[in-house]
């Protein structure tokens, strides 16, 4: 009977990685390199990540284009020291991505730690093979 349980929960588990389609799969990628680069502040891998056309709004209602968003965090202005994302979902539909989850990480902005958590929407566009981030908005948790 132990057998059978295990076959039938390994059988689940299976089928549960295969739902994932491959632009899922690639848009996950995007999210955890752009994770990366959000606490690695490098300039180069910020730009890579980014859509030219990006909105990225605060939680405080604060927007930033693509240049200001790099900045800021490239600067050290905005310094995150770790992030982790919670209860993730993924939608695709064609070239557009709805990722959301919650984002809980330390920070260090201008020196001052501090902590985070907050709710987020990203909107992913597949450009060419790569996907660009072209939104973002944070927004309080309850």
């Amino acid at each position: 009977m132990k057998k059978y349980i295990l076959l039938l929960l390994l059988a689940s588990v299976n089928v549960m990685v295969k739902a994932q389609t491959k632009d899922e799969k690639d848009v996950l990628v995007a999210v955890e390199n752009m994770r990366l680069a959000l606490i690695s502040g490098e300039r180069t891998a910020l730009e890579n990540v980014a859509a030219t056309d990006l909105s990225y709004g605060h939680s405080s209602g604060k927007l930033q284009d693509k240049a200001a968003f790099v900045e800021a965090i490239a600067s050290g202005a905005s310094d995150f020291v770790t992030i982790e994302y919670k209860n993730q979902t993924v939608k695709v539909t064609d070239k557009t991505a709805l990722v959301r989850h919650e984002l809980h990480a330390k920070t260090n902005d201008g020196g001052k730690p501090g902590e985070v958590h907050l709710g987020i929407l990203l909107v992913w566009q597949k450009q060419g093979k790569e996907w660009k981030l072209l939104g973002r908005q944070a927004y309080k948790l309850p």
